[in-house]
């Protein structure tokens, strides 16, 4: 996919793949130059597990945004795939 990126560095990412790959701003992204190549990842939220009611439980260390339902069903459905 061909994308255009403007005077100040901005690059924009098409709707149909931010759909698809489930991004949704604000969310940080890596940027790596490789061999010519520049590669974008969404990247990794610090969390820890830690257990609550007996049960172990993924929390973040950092504040975050709770997920809609939305959002929580299309990871879920990322995953399956």
């Amino acid at each position: 996919m061909r994308v255009a990126i403007d005077a100040v560095g901005r690059i924009v990412i098409p709707k149909s793949l931010r759909d698809e790959l489930g991004l949704n701003g604000p969310a940080n992204l890596e940027l790596v130059g490789t061999d010519g190549r520049l590669e974008l990842t969404v990247a990794d939220v610090p969390a820890h597990v830690e257990e609550r009611d007996g049960l172990p439980v993924i929390v973040t260390d950092e504040p975050m945004a709770p997920m809609s339902v939305v959002e929580a069903r299309g990871a879920i459905e990322r995953v399956r795939r």
